[in-house]
């Protein structure tokens, strides 16, 4: 059985200790188990023989688009203010915990989730956890610790701000998903940010830091029942009630959101020296079956340097240095993009010749040697990325919180190399014949046209 559901039971105990359930017995020699602690907590752990160094990641199943009116932000505030010490540890104590093992610790806010991790030595994940656990449970937010980060983030949105790639993506997100949460950038906005009480962020802290909204994931040199001793230890100690019988909270719904997005043209004035455009429409959710079929699309369309938008692009015609094409999919709602970069001059040739592949692709398909390239370049990718304890970790954090299934990598290659040219050719029809939004961003004015249709 290569494709395992992760059931959302009640916890239990095992003579004092968790009990475990292997959900794939050897997946490439890595043991892959997990656990439903009391409260809810879920562990998640892949051991892979060999390795001297572990991967642990605290993921919480809240993001951006969780936040209610007035906490705009607070999720990423969170992230940094975890950093900024606890009842137990101050700021510097948490920073030199690693640093003095040679270790890697960081967070990272997504729209459906926060993550919280680091990477050891297999004999400093003790210490990984408890400082960790320190942080997701006993977080003080300082008041005016609170105030000096407000400073950081307001510096870290200006220095996205300055960036026309990441403007343009952001104007982009927006326009496609119109109102659905999903469309309001992570970091939120500089208004929000200078406006969000400390009140809210710690509303919203104890609103979601809880135990059944906690997951934690191992993978590396470890083993199963270590990591869930060590993980209870902590969260017991730092005050949490694990006493009780709650199940974990249940996943978001994969139901299909009503995208109201803006199609259309959207011009954001920069004084920039190079045009940045996206084309590109509603599309598949993260759980859809066709997720393979996108994977297969954009590898073909705009996903290395052989691909249909880099060579007719910039190798036949020298138009962009960058160009590409992408997918974001969550649980209700995503989105497709192609990207070019080019001098302003050039904006209307690019934003054709995009749109000509995207509709080359839907009317005429792609060759069983574009289809063979493909899957092996995603096949070797994907082989190739689950060499690193991080990764495997993330994947881990994905399957518990998105999908509800565990799949092996076998499995994987064996959905993507599944694929037909015919299901690639029909989900392409699919995107071409979508409302498109374009994004443009660059020295022009907003009126400016670049001889698109108003529907285009």
């Amino acid at each position: 059985m290569a494709t395992v559901e992760l059931p959302l039971s009640s916890g239990q105990l095992v003579d004092g200790a968790p009990a475990s359930t292997t959900i794939f017995g050897k997946d490439g020699g890595a043991v892959v188990r997990r656990s439903i602690l009391p409260g809810g907590v879920r562990v998640l752990t892949e051991a892979m023989p060999g390795q001297r160094s572990a991967s642990i990641g605290f993921w919480v199943g809240v993001g951006s688009r969780d936040e209610a009116l007035g906490q705009h932000g607070a999720t990423h505030f969170l992230e940094h203010l975890l950093f900024k010490g606890t009842q137990r540890r101050t700021a510097l104590e948490i920073a030199s915990a690693f640093d003095e093992v040679g270790g890697e610790s960081n967070a990272a806010t997504a729209k459906e989730s926060t993550c919280y991790y680091a990477r050891v030595l297999d004999t400093d994940l003790p210490m990984a956890i408890d400082v960790i656990a320190d942080m997701i449970t006993s977080a003080v937010l300082d008041p005016d610790e609170l105030e000096q980060e407000r400073d950081v983030i307001l510096e870290e949105i200006a220095m996205d701000g300055d960036d026309p790639t990441d403007v343009a993506h952001e104007h982009f997100v927006a326009a496609v998903l119109g109102e659905h949460p999903l469309g309001r950038p992570i970091g939120g906005t500089p208004e929000a940010i200078r406006a969000v009480p400390r009140d809210s962020v710690w509303e919203h802290y104890r609103r979601y830091y809880r135990p059944e909204e906690l997951v934690i994931t191992a993978a590396g040199g470890l083993e199963h029942e270590a990591v869930c001793s060590l993980v209870l230890e902590a969260l017991q100690g730092a005050g949490w009630d694990l006493g009780s019988e709650a199940a974990p909270v249940a996943r978001r719904s994969s139901a299909p959101a009503a995208i109201t997005g803006q199609p259309g043209l959207t011009v954001v004035r920069r004084q920039v020296e190079q045009a940045n455009v996206i084309m590109g429409c509603p599309s598949i959710t993260a759980t859809d079956p066709r997720r393979y079929v996108m994977s297969v699309l954009n590898a073909v369309l705009g996903g290395g340097m052989s691909s249909r938008l880099f060579q007719e692009i910039r190798e036949k015609r020298g138009l962009v240095y960058s160009t590409y094409s992408f997918a974001s999919a969550y649980a209700d709602a995503g989105y497709f993009g192609i990207y070019g970069g080019c001098a302003p001059a050039k904006v209307p040739q690019v934003l054709a010749l995009m749109a000509a592949e995207l509709e080359k692709l839907a009317e005429h398909g792609i060759t069983d040697e574009e289809l063979r390239k493909a899957v092996g370049q995603l096949s070797g990718g994907i082989v190739l990325a689950l060499e690193d304890t991080g990764s495997r970790m993330s994947r881990l954090g994905r399957a518990e919180l998105v999908s509800g299934e565990f799949q092996d990598i076998e499995e994987t290659l064996a959905q993507i190399g599944a694929v037909t040219a015919a299901e690639v050719q029909d989900l392409a029809r699919v995107l071409a014949t979508a409302p498109r939004t374009t994004t443009v961003v660059g020295p022009f004015e907003e009126t400016e046209t670049f001889g698109l249709s108003p529907e285009s």
